[in-house]
């Protein structure tokens, strides 16, 4: 009795590139994307041109579609860069399972590149380009890692290389918004950048925090130690609301209007008392719900601040 025939073929490579997408790219991860597109976007506009009333456009819709994807691809190259390291560590991700190839995800990345460098030329030549810079930097860091042992080993060296890549998506978003008229052109608008990498490094800081030694894992504690891997979360995370009120001057702002214009100072709370409460507990790993929470609070806040204070 013969065994049954390998499926194979396009369809049954697009639906293990699905299913990967599915286990892989999980919604919040998607709610991320639209609320980091929304929230740069409205806190560019808003101190940029805080007298014209900032609203999502369909420019917004084609911006929030393109990250999405991009995210998607991302994931796709951390998935392939990280192979060795998921084979000790995360023995059940799709790649190490063989429930997806390295070629499909390849041919998918490279269907999300024409995609989204094609729909990124709909808004603007610069959109283009830019959107093209983010997906080659994320080719370049796996080449990166290929190449070389520090980068993949040391983790804060691996943070300072990886990390630009969120940088070249939040000048996607703020450049490709100047070319469709969300966001004025003023030298201001690349401050607002600091909002979102504080608030990003906080959750990631946090999400690789551990009271006990993890040889051979990618733990910003193995480095700095719970107590320093904790401040630094801290501090990403006062970064981020400092940075939105030397912005917005909620001092300036007549009541009630200044309440939304103080509440991200206020967003404070969850990760302080998040630091605090892993101090006092027994608990061996920091908790990374309440960084995503601030991460989603914050980010609802500046829509928010945008929606009342421009116009």
């Amino acid at each position: 009795m013969t065994a049954p025939a390998a499926k194979t073929g396009p369809l049954h490579s697009i639906r293990r590139v699905l299913r990967f997408t599915a286990v892989m790219y999980k919604p919040h991860y998607l709610l991320y994307g639209i609320l980091w597109v929304l929230a740069l976007e409205a806190t560019a506009a808003l101190v940029t041109a805080p007298d014209t009333a900032w609203r999502p456009s369909g420019a917004t819709a084609m911006r929030i579609a393109v990250v999405a994807i991009v995210l998607l691809y991302l994931r796709m190259v951390d998935e392939q860069k990280d192979l060795d390291y998921d084979r000790v560590h995360n023995p059940d991700r799709p790649l190490v399972t063989g429930a997806v190839s390295a070629t499909e995800l390849r041919a998918a990345m490279a269907v999300i590149a024409v995609v989204s460098v094609a729909a990124s030329s709909t808004l603007s030549a610069v959109s283009a380009v830019a959107i093209a810079a983010v997906l080659g930097y994320g080719l370049l860091l796996w080449a990166l890692e290929r190449v070389s042992a520090p980068v993949r080993t040391d983790i804060l060296l691996n943070l300072a290389v990886t990390y630009p890549v969120q940088l070249l998506v939040t000048a996607y978003i703020v450049l490709s918004a100047i070319d469709t008229g969300e966001v004025a052109a003023r030298p201001v608008a690349a401050v607002v950048a600091l909002i979102f990498a504080g608030s990003f490094l906080q959750f990631e800081f946090a999400r690789k925090t551990s009271r006990e030694d993890r040889p051979g894992e990618m733990y910003y504690s193995n480095r700095l130690g719970a107590n320093g891997s904790t401040a630094a979360a801290l501090v990403c995370a006062a970064v981020a609301v400092i940075t939105d009120s030397a912005l917005i001057r909620p001092w300036q702002e007549p009541a009630p209007r200044n309440l939304i214009a103080w509440l991200p100072l206020a967003l404070l709370l969850i990760p302080a008392t998040c630091a605090l409460t892993f101090r006092r507990s027994t608990d061996t790993d920091y908790p990374v719900v309440p960084a995503v929470l601030f991460i989603l609070t914050l980010y609802l806040t500046l829509i928010a601040q945008a929606l009342v204070l421009t116009g």
